[in-house]
């Protein structure tokens, strides 16, 4: 068995949340290697929406994922076309890694459930890995890495490759816009008028899209897998859940909300990036720029939409813990996150009327 730091990143399966381990092993038997000479389960640590199991069977590891427990919302976490996805996209991007056994009967674990490869390397989360310690520009080649990997999925052909089947571009931000109010408005457990202001405004100045591209929706500095030897070299793209075919600033936005986040507020900051060495905001968007091509006048817009999008995965995922469909007490503080971001997305909205460049690496200034 290979062993890695990333085994670090797994834990005994949690309270509520265990496999059937019985009727896995059985029908997992034949499937994949390894099983005839037994099968451990553990969870992986690090996600906050569908449940990511390791299966190691006998000297193989393999990844397994299905949707979190509970009711959820209407064509969320829908592991068919998570696999069917991943199909289509590990042939023409290699750092989506690939898919195995699609196993669509609710029967065998409760849920559709699939199994995919397991990559060895390295995740970035609230600090460097041990793995950087003593490499001088560490930050430097995570973020060039980073924005390079962003620029790239950015710029592959979806039309030439068949990847454009997979969405609907046309009128895709007027559609990905209004579906994300709605899903604010359906997980609501407390008004806050401050996000409604900041909705209207997102709905009354929507800008024009460019060129469609593939877009991750969820792309983060922990949804990458690095090599362990080498800062600056990506060997996989985690969490292709939200992935589709549309307007790639909205990817750009969103990634903007995690990667800059110097002066946001209270319990959304993230204070990894406060370290020297990462690309500034406005080296990361001149980086894009130059790769792409990309119009990045609209980029203030594109933030803020990041901001409600960000407070929507939160909301849904705490409205879950207050109906008592997860017991998972990371979930029970995330009203207070759920704020810090609508203050975020309003301070920021400010900020453009003001003229101002709009980033949370500026938002104290």
């Amino acid at each position: 068995m290979i062993v890695t730091k990333m085994d670090t990143d797994t834990a005994p399966v949690r309270e509520g949340e265990e496999l059937d381990h019985a009727a896995l092993r059985q029908y997992l038997r034949g499937r994949i290697t390894g099983v005839e000479d037994g099968m451990e389960i553990r969870q992986f640590t690090g996600g906050r929406s569908n449940l990511t199991y390791l299966i190691r069977a006998g000297d193989t590891d393999y990844v397994l994922r299905r949707a979190p427990l509970g009711p959820l919302a209407p064509r969320a976490h829908d592991m068919v076309r998570e696999y069917r996805l991943l199909e289509r996209l590990h042939p023409v991007f290699p750092l989506v890694p690939e898919v195995i056994i699609l196993c669509e009967d609710p029967s065998v674990i409760g849920a559709p459930f699939y199994l995919m490869e397991r990559r060895h390397g390295v995740v970035v989360r609230t600090t460097m890995p041990d793995e950087f310690a003593g490499v001088a520009d560490a930050e430097a080649r995570v973020s060039r890495a980073f924005v390079d990997c962003l620029a790239g999925m950015h710029s592959l052909d979806v039309f030439g490759t068949g990847l454009v089947s997979i969405g609907r571009p046309e009128g895709f931000l007027e559609r990905h816009l209004h579906g994300w109010i709605d899903r604010w408005y359906r997980a609501e457990i407390e008004p806050l008028p401050e996000m409604d202001r900041v909705i209207f405004r997102l709905t009354d100045e929507m800008p024009v899209s460019g060129r469609a591209s593939l877009i991750h929706n969820d792309f983060r500095v922990d949804n990458v897998m690095l090599d362990p030897h080498d800062a600056g070299r990506i060997i996989a793209v985690l969490d292709w859940e939200m992935a589709t075919v549309g307007d790639p600033l909205v990817d750009l936005g969103l990634t903007l909300c995690y990667y800059l986040q110097r002066g946001a507020p209270g319990e959304w900051r993230q204070p990894l990036f406060d370290k020297p060495g990462w690309l500034s905001r406005e080296e990361f968007l001149e980086r894009y720029a130059r790769q792409t091509g990309f119009d990045l006048s609209h980029i203030g817009w594109y933030e803020v939409f990041g901001i409600l999008k960000l407070a929507v995965i939160l909301r849904q995922i705490h409205f879950r813990y207050v109906r008592g469909q997860t017991r998972d007490q990371r979930f029970r503080n995330y009203h207070l996150r759920i704020r810090a971001l609508v203050e975020a997305a309003a301070e920021l909205v400010a900020r453009m009327d003001r003229g101002s460049p709009v980033a949370f690496a500026t938002a104290s200034a």
